[in-house]
């Protein structure tokens, strides 16, 4: 054999293909192609026969190995004559020598992708048939096929065999740069695979901090640039399906930019904590919420939302937990708004929307779970921080009043609003709301002190932009997505004119913000629970 007989250049003729797929797209054109420029194929099982059914002439892997397929195929292509088929060095003579004594044809082609073993684990497969959709024999080849990219062409992906058949057609072979692009390609398919069945494997055995972490996504978008113009940047999904922007459809406007994605991210996670039977709305900015309200219906709840900060919700997220009508989209088209995102839209809201060009607007087809698993990631210096994603909602903790003063009814709700909130505002976070609506956010501060203030000082400036005469904190609940270490930050929440306040406690001087409250004849309930976020 040598080198030369199957090479021009850097390209290499194909001969002799293998076909072993489970995405079957485009499998019978492609091979079709090979066919027609005489090119050999060799098949296993469910492959060869679609092969077959369209008039295919394919050899079967067992007939190449001498050796039947055993075991509920489970063993078919883990033989010799199948990966020295792949890892034979063309004009090496040593591995020329010893395929020619063992009878062993180069395979020129492979097109494997694998088991569908994510699909059977998002569909509810049970244990055993999540096992058994883990492939062997498909990774071997696919890697095999991958290392030896020097003189073997490797697809994974079925949106990559028409730019095969091109190039064989067009340039007799398959360039080397392709080749390699391939080879990169296939070597990250096989490792997404096994990032999610090591993440699965975890989960089954509980483990929350298995010695090795892999994370895998697939490229959905690449992006003009990241959170500022210097910086590159790429979508990527992957993982269990979840409502959101990664799986939203979008119906109109530009490609959403890194910002974008990230912002929308946070909105419709805000508006999933609440009841999708009350409509609730979010307006995010920078990934904090400007405003977010409940109300009877969209148009109610934007209105609430909007008037707790109407300057900063200017090229801002909005984000709904109900679909959106005609009405509620005729108000949210007043102002620039970047991002809509919803479970969906009436024909007559789409028409609305569709009259501003660069509006981008996202359809979920429903609502996140907020207590759902989840992990949650970040990359610092030479490392990867992960943790479990924040679940925990307020409905289900033990909630205990501490202070003499009970709050009512009307409070309680509203405490459990604030206190959903503050879990996505940035920390230290401080939410003043009422009836239903934020009237003044506080976030990411230094201080819990400082974040009251600036949360007061924002109801003020909303207050006198409505032309009101008493600022809308009048009356409010506030809540701390963590404990005052101090009763400072309560006296603070008190001169905004909160009755009441929801905290998760846990101080040392827990005793001392409670003996404040009782003085101000206030109400304080600790939830046990904090809601850093970073």
């Amino acid at each position: 054999m040598n080198a030369k007989s199957n090479k021009t250049d850097d390209r290499i003729m194909v001969a002799r293909a293998l076909l072993s797929t489970s995405d079957k797209t485009g499998l019978a054109e492609l091979a079709a192609g090979l066919a027609d420029l005489g090119v050999e194929l060799i098949s296993t099982g469910g492959t060869a026969r679609a092969l077959r059914e369209h008039g295919l002439t394919v050899s079967d892997v067992s007939a190449v190995t001498g050796f039947p397929e055993i075991m509920d195929g489970r063993v078919k292509t883990l033989h010799p004559a199948i990966h020295g088929g792949f890892l034979g060095v063309r004009g090496d003579a040593e591995h020329e020598a010893a395929m020619a004594e063992h009878h062993i044809a180069p395979i020129d082609l492979a097109v494997i992708n694998l088991y569908p073993f994510e699909q059977t684990v998002r569909s509810g497969g049970d244990f055993a048939a999540c096992v058994e959709n883990i492939d062997i024999g498909g990774p071997a080849m696919i890697r095999a096929a991958a290392k030896n990219h020097r003189f073997v062409t490797i697809i994974t992906d079925p949106a990559d065999g028409q730019l095969v058949l091109q190039a064989l057609r067009q340039e007799g072979g398959v360039p080397g740069e392709l080749r390699r692009r391939l080879a990169a390609k296939a070597f990250a398919h096989t490792a997404a695979y096994d990032a999610a069945i090591a993440t699965w494997f975890a989960e089954q055995t509980q483990e929350t901090a298995p010695q090795k972490r892999i994370l895998a996504g697939t490229l959905s978008q690449v992006m003009r640039y990241g959170e500022n113009p210097h910086q590159s940047a790429a979508f990527y999904v992957g993982g269990r399906d979840r409502p959101g922007v990664s799986s939203a459809r979008q119906v109109q406007g530009k490609t959403l930019s890194y910002n974008n994605i990230n912002d929308t991210d946070a909105a419709f996670e805000l508006v999933c904590e609440f009841d999708p039977a009350k409509a609730a709305v979010a307006i995010i900015k920078h990934a904090n919420p400007c405003g977010v309200a409940v109300g009877k219906e969209p148009l109610d709840a934007y209105e609430k939302a909007l008037a707790c900060d109407c300057v900063s919700a200017f090229g801002g997220i909005v984000a709904l937990n109900q679909p959106i009508d005609e009405t509620a989209a005729r108000k949210i088209a007043e102002i620039f708004t970047e991002v809509v995102i919803a479970p969906d839209a009436s024909p007559e809201a789409l028409e609305v929307f569709a009259g501003k060009k660069n509006l981008r607007l996202l359809l979920t087809g429903g609502l996140a779970d907020p207590r759902a698993p989840g992990l949650a990631a970040k990359t610092v210096a030479g490392g990867l921080l992960v943790q479990s994603r924040d679940n925990g909602v307020v409905d289900d903790l033990r909630l205990e009043v501490v202070t003499k003063r009970q709050p009512d009814e009307r409070q309680m709700a509203d405490l459990k609003f604030a206190f959903s909130v503050a879990k996505h505002v940035k920390s230290n976070a401080i939410v003043y709301a009422k009836d239903g609506a934020t009237v003044g956010i506080g976030a990411g501060q230094m201080s819990r002190v400082d974040s009251a203030r600036i949360a007061a000082q924002k109801a003020q400036d909303a207050a006198r932009a409505a032309g009101l005469a008493q600022p809308l904190t009048k009356g409010c609940v506030a809540a701390s997505d963590a404990f005052f270490p101090f009763a400072d930050g309560l006296v603070a929440a008190l001169e905004a004119g909160a009755t009441a306040v929801i905290q998760p406690g846990g101080s040392m001087r827990d005793d001392e913000v409670i003996a404040a409250a009782d003085e101000a004849d206030i109400a304080m309930v600790f939830t046990g629970m904090r809601h850093f976020r970073h």
